[in-house]
């Protein structure tokens, strides 16, 4: 594989994952004449286009086949209802977290919430211990430390918000502190949950994400109807949505693996896990990207630290050769 190739997908990681938070972000803030767009709607498409795309990577693996596509669906998860309803959970979660994260962008800065949302690599560890029995090294823990800390001090008042402070209130800024504290824990359980079925089956990662979609899809139309079900019957489903709000809804699509990426990210991803090992651990590309274009304060380089730290594996000294 060629280096071109390699650095290209770490740069396609980064730009995906920064291109996310920003245009939420905006797309949240950016006043409008009329209604803006209902985040429980963007959610739902958000599911139904990853059902979409992960039938289409199964029509691949079945050799763009349309009668082996169709036998794959049904023996996998028409045949297996025990199989699938064991991802309604995760898949909730899913849903909860991803509108969360909305919440969340909604009342606060894009920097913040980044910095922030690394404790999702605290949750995701310290679940992966209780649930999976992982052992984390030195390292690891070192850096978990490293992280909190960072991530506490980020939250601490400073004069350099009080320009932040005239665009949201105390209440607001706390509101998405919540959501994302909550998402980072959704986080980490759905994750290593998601993972946990993977290992003990041996269903492909496309068929459990379809099956993932399907759920999640059920859960967020329910929480169209119950939490926007009047702005729904005023407005309708498409409310507010411009070429912005696809793009969002595009970006939005996840591909949950341990922890929770877009299905775009899944070739790239492993090609960078594989020749980025010091960096691109399960979280890392979440936090350079946006982290380094819009520190919140000096201690977000602690977080960053924390982030490479976390993923650092040290080689053993090699034998030394004998004369």
């Amino acid at each position: 594989m060629s280096t071109n190739l390699k650095y290209l997908s770490l740069s396609i990681l980064v730009f995906q994952t920064t291109s996310l938070v920003l245009t939420m972000r905006y797309s949240r803030t950016l006043k409008e004449e009329g209604p803006r767009y209902l985040s429980s709607t963007a959610v739902v498409l958000a599911e139904l286009l990853k059902i979409f795309t992960c039938i289409l990577l199964v029509y691949k693996d079945s050799k763009c086949n349309l009668r082996a596509l169709n036998r794959v669906l049904h023996d996998e998860i028409l045949n297996k209802p025990m199989e699938t309803l064991k991802l309604a959970i995760p898949s909730g979660i899913y849903t909860l977290q991803n509108n969360l994260l909305y919440v969340a962008l909604s009342n606060l800065d894009a920097a913040t919430y980044q910095v922030t949302y690394q404790l999702k690599i605290l949750t995701t560890a310290l679940f992966s211990v209780s649930m999976l029995s992982k052992k984390l090294g030195v390292y690891q823990w070192l850096s978990l430390v490293i992280l909190m800390t960072g991530v506490a001090f980020v939250q601490w008042p400073s004069d350099s918000q009080a320009t932040a402070a005239k665009e949201h209130s105390a209440g607001s800024q706390f509101v998405g502190l919540m959501a994302v504290l909550i998402a980072c824990f959704s986080s980490g359980f759905a994750g290593v949950y998601f993972e946990k079925i993977l290992k003990e089956t041996k269903q492909s990662v496309w068929i459990r994400n379809i099956q993932l979609g399907f759920f999640g899809s059920i859960f967020g139309l329910m929480g169209v109807y119950i939490y926007d079900g009047e702005q729904l019957s005023k407005n309708g489903f498409f409310q507010g949505y411009n070429k912005l709000t696809w793009i969002v809804v595009v970006l939005q699509v996840r591909y949950p693996l341990s922890c929770t990426w877009r299905p775009g990210d899944c070739c790239c991803y492993k090609i960078c896990r594989q020749h980025f090992k010091g960096i691109c651990n399960f979280s890392l590309y979440y936090t350079v990207n946006i982290d380094l274009l819009f520190l919140a304060s000096g201690f977000s380089i602690l977080v960053i630290a924390a982030t490479f730290l976390y993923g650092y594996d040290p080689k053993p000294a090699g034998n030394p050769i004998k004369a």
